[in-house]
């Protein structure tokens, strides 16, 4: 298992989070966005969510080498116990084993506040993003096909789900993260 430390995402790791999600927008399918958010728009995106979700980190000594986060899976209210899950590794430490250690805690702090689902979809192909939400859990559950259109071609979106808890019979409103 990798050797890095997680924690809450602070408003320094701004550029580094940039630094690791512009190769995947420019050169992969992994990320639907087309344009490499800018600074203000990853900064005003972490100050949207972790009010209420977490974001975190992996850190490598002082440097950011992964991040992940949770957003709302849907705007019903009846979704309010389900959660849509991300993560991102730096290109140059992937296969060490970061992306685990990042959705275990990740998906650890979800549970404890609450959640019930948590889901991932997975722009497709893409084996290694496959194999890291099933090592930690997550189980294929459907598809969206011809879900987006990136670097001239239709792709597919495979939809992964994993159970955080036995869905109760009368749920409690899930906690702010804090």
């Amino acid at each position: 298992m990798a050797d890095v430390n997680v924690r809450p995402v602070a408003s320094g790791d701004v550029d580094a989070i940039q630094a690791i999600y512009a190769p995947i927008v420019e050169t992969t399918h992994a990320s639907f966005e087309l344009e490499v958010p800018s600074r203000d728009e990853i900064a005003r995106r972490i100050a949207e969510y972790t009010t209420r979700l977490p974001w975190l980190v992996a850190v490598d000594g002082e440097r950011v080498v992964g991040y992940a986060y949770a957003a709302p899976h849907g705007s019903r209210d009846a979704y309010r116990w389900a959660i849509d899950t991300s993560i991102y590794v730096d290109a140059g430490v992937r296969g060490r084993g970061i992306g685990e250690v990042l959705y275990q805690e990740l998906l650890a702090r979800l549970r404890s506040i609450g959640y019930v689902s948590a889901f991932a979809g997975i722009a497709l192909p893409n084996p290694a993003s496959i194999a890291l939400h099933e090592r930690v859990g997550f189980v294929a559950v459907g598809s969206f096909p011809v879900a987006g259109f990136k670097f001239g071609r239709w792709i597919d979106v495979g939809l992964w789900r994993c159970g955080l808890t036995d869905p109760p019979e009368a749920p409690r409103e899930p906690d702010l993260w804090k």
